[in-house]
């Protein structure tokens, strides 16, 4: 099956909170991307609420529990008292957990598995306790032993930090040593029973060689390149062009 596509809101929320004015609306322009045929929404909510706010989050959950019950909401973060009871009062059917420092403008690295892994069993099964599956954000370096340890902490997922492969956008010999790290991390994952997703700087140009790679990835998460191409070609054309870069026929 090929890769679902959960679009990533925050570079549109962003945008909206340049001014104290209403638009772009996060919730509108996430149901045309669901009509055209995105499997879900992401986002992740920092302390700052310098883009997503706490306010959109149940907003985006009735959106999908009133129009869109097969979709998927997919809530990002670092694992804070403060954002795992948001998560527990939003619900969404999948949490991915990333170690970030609240003050870094993007996510840049996974988890360290050896010095986290008892702190994040604790959280997994909170979080699982409540019905919602978990992933953890990993580096794609290809160590096996990494995917076992996720494993270890009751996580059902990963996600490959692709923003490496996704800074070779101007070298293809480079792309290919990255996506086979990644590949080889994704194997490591399916050996160990855990389902594979994708995020970081993933384009139209770039997703085909990894899925090709990863034929079992589950889902990909996609933001700031999918954003910048919406300016060009429309929310809903830009999903289906990241739809067909999956494998997608749509």
């Amino acid at each position: 099956m090929p890769a679902k596509l959960s679009v990533n809101l925050n570079a549109i929320a962003m945008l909206r909170n340049r001014r104290d004015l209403p638009w772009p609306d996060v919730a509108h322009l996430g149901r045309i991307a669901l009509q055209a045929g995105a499997s879900g929404l992401t986002v992740h909510p920092r302390p700052d609420q310098r883009h997503i706010r706490f306010s959109d989050l149940p907003i985006l959950r009735a959106l999908i529990d009133d129009e869109f019950p097969n979709a998927e909401f997919n809530i990002e973060g670092y694992p804070t008292e403060e954002f795992l009871a948001l998560c527990e009062a939003v619900e969404p059917e999948q949490v991915t957990l990333v170690p970030d420092d609240p003050s870094q403008a993007t996510s840049d690295h996974g988890w360290d598995l050896v010095k986290h892994q008892e702190f994040l069993k604790q959280v997994v099964g909170r979080l699982r306790n409540g019905g919602i599956r978990v992933s953890l954000f990993v580096d794609g370096d290809g160590r096996a032993e990494s995917m076992r340890r996720a494993k270890t902490t009751g996580a059902e997922r990963v996600e490959l930090y692709t923003g490496p492969y996704g800074g070779c956008f101007n070298d293809l010999e480079a792309a290919k040593v990255e996506v086979e790290r990644l590949g080889q991390t994704a194997d490591a994952a399916k050996a160990e029973d855990l389902a594979v997703n994708a995020g970081h700087d993933l384009t139209v140009a770039n997703l085909p060689l990894l899925a090709k790679r990863i034929p079992h990835l589950a889902e990909v998460s996609i933001g700031h390149g999918l954003t910048a191409d919406a300016l060009e070609y429309g929310m809903a054309e830009t999903v289906r062009r990241f739809c067909r870069a999956c494998g997608q026929a749509i």
